[in-house]
C-alpha cells in the first residue's frame, strides 16, 4: 500500500496537519500518477483541496522526487503569521529594521534556497506581500527589510489553498499575475468522502500507530465499525478520521472496535459519487418556497454562527471548517454581533504558524 507520512508522525493526533495519506482509491491512484509525472520538473505547483486532505504530505513527496531533494524542505502556514509580520517572516529583516527587530533574521524564502518552500493557505497573504512574492519569483532574488542588498533565492514554490484562488482573483483579493506564476501546474486532492477506498486503509494505519503508542494489545475494526466509517461524511477529512480512531482506542475495552466506540457525529449526510441530492438542497428549496426576506444574509448568518459555536468560538478553526479566510470570518462575526470589534478590511490578524519541517516524507 503506497503510504505517505510526516517525519514527525510520532506526535499526538491533535494537529492541523494530516499525518498520513494512502493511494488505494482509484481517485488517489490517478493523483499519485500525476504527482510522479510533474515532480521531476522544476515548475511551481499549486495544490487545491480541503483542510485535512494531506496537501503538505503531497508537497513533501513532490520535493522528494525532484532534483532538489538534497536541499531543504520548509513548510509554513501563511494564515499563522502574526499581524503585520508576514513580510518579515517571508523575506527576512535586518537588525533595527523595525521596533523589536533586535537581530537580523533570514526569511523563509532565503532559508529555502536550493530546495522547496511549501506555503499553506497562500490566499491569506495581503496584496502587498503577494506583490513582493511575485517580484521574488520573477527576479529570483530577495532583500530583507531594512537592507539595500539582494540575496539569490532559487526555490521551488509549492503552495496550497482551500480557497478557490480564481474566485479570489475575480474578487480582487489575489493577484492574477501571482496566480499565473504559481498555478501553471496544479494538483487537486479530493476530499476523503470522494475517495472511499482510502478510508479503511487509513483507519487501520492510524489504529496501529495509536495502539502501539498507547501500549495496547491487538485491536481490529469490527465489520460494523468499518461500515460506519465508510458511511460517514468526514467533513474534516483525514484529520477527523485519525482523531476518531484515536478516541475509539481510548474507549474500546475488547479486541474489536465497535460503532459505539467511534462516537461519530451525524451532522452531515455522506455525498456519494453518483451525485445523490444532499438534504441541504432540500432545505434550501423549502426556504426558497417560503420567500424568506434577505435569505442569503439569513443563511450566511446561520452558517457562520453555527460553525463558530461548533469550533468552540475559535476563529481560525471556523475559517478552516468553512474553507474561507479568517479575515472574512472575523468580519462576518463582527457584522453579526458574535464578537466585539470594528471592521478594518485592510488589517489582518492571523494565528500562529506551525514551524517549518526539514525532514522528508516517505512512501
Amino acid at each position: 500500500m503506497p503510504l505517505l507520512t510526516l517525519p514527525d508522525a510520532s506526535t499526538l493526533a491533535l494537529s492541523v496537519r494530516a499525518k498520513a495519506l494512502v493511494f488505494e482509491d482509484p481517485e488517489s491512484v490517478a493523483l499519485l500518477e500525476r504527482i510522479r509525472e510533474l515532480a521531476t520538473g522544476d515548475a511551481n505547483v499549486l495544490i487545491n483541496g480541503e483542510t485535512g486532505t494531506g496537501k503538505e504530505l503531497i508537497a513533501r513527496y513532490v520535493h522528494e522526487l525532484s532534483a532538489r531533494r538534497e536541499g531543504p524542505f520548509l513548510a509554513v502556514n501563511c494564515a499563522g503569521f502574526a499581524e503585520g509580520l508576514a513580510d518579515s517572516e517571508l523575506f527576512g529583516h535586518e537588525k533595527g529594521a523595525f521596533p523589536g527587530a533586535t537581530a537580523a533574521k533570514a526569511g523563509w524564502l532565503e532559508a529555502a534556497h536550493g530546495g522547496t518552500l511549501f506555503l499553506d493557505e497562500v490566499g491569506d497573504l495581503s496584496p502587498a506581500v503577494q506583490r513582493k512574492l511575485l517580484h521574488v519569483l520573477e527576479a529570483r532574488e530577495s532583500s530583507r527589510i531594512g537592507s539595500q542588498e539582494t540575496t539569490p533565492v532559487l526555490v521551488r514554490l509549492i503552495v496550497a489553498s482551500n480557497l478557490n484562488l480564481e474566485i479570489a482573483v475575480a474578487a480582487g483579493h489575489f493577484l492574477a499575475e501571482l496566480l499565473e506564476k504559481i498555478g501553471r501546474v496544479t494538483l487537486t486532492v479530493a476530499p476523503l468522502r470522494e475517495r472511499p477506498g482510502d478510508i479503511l486503509p487509513l483507519a487501520r494505519h492510524f489504529l496501529e500507530v495509536h495502539r502501539e503508542r498507547l501500549g495496547l494489545g491487538p485491536k481490529a475494526l469490527s465489520h460494523e465499525a468499518a461500515q460506519r466509517l465508510l458511511e460517514h461524511a468526514w467533513p474534516s477529512n483525514i484529520l477527523e478520521l485519525e482523531n476518531a480512531v484515536h478516541h475509539a482506542l481510548l474507549l474500546c475495552h475488547g479486541p474489536s472496535i465497535t460503532p459505539g466506540d467511534l462516537r461519530l457525529t451525524t451532522v452531515a449526510p455522506k455525498l456519494t459519487r453518483n451525485n445523490d441530492q444532499p438534504s441541504l438542497e432540500s432545505v434550501l428549496l423549502e426556504l426558497f418556497n417560503e420567500n424568506v426576506p434577505n435569505l442569503f444574509e439569513h443563511i450566511e448568518r446561520v452558517v457562520m454562527r453555527t460553525a463558530f459555536q461548533h469550533c468552540a468560538r475559535n476563529q481560525l478553526q471556523t475559517a478552516r471548517l468553512l474553507g474561507i479566510s479568517r479575515n472574512v470570518v472575523r468580519a462576518r462575526l463582527i457584522q453579526f454581533g458574535e464578537i466585539p470589534g470594528v471592521l478594518r478590511p485592510s488589517r489582518t490578524k492571523p494565528a500562529e504558524a506551525y514551524p517549518p519541517s526539514e525532514a522528508a516524507a516517505r512512501i
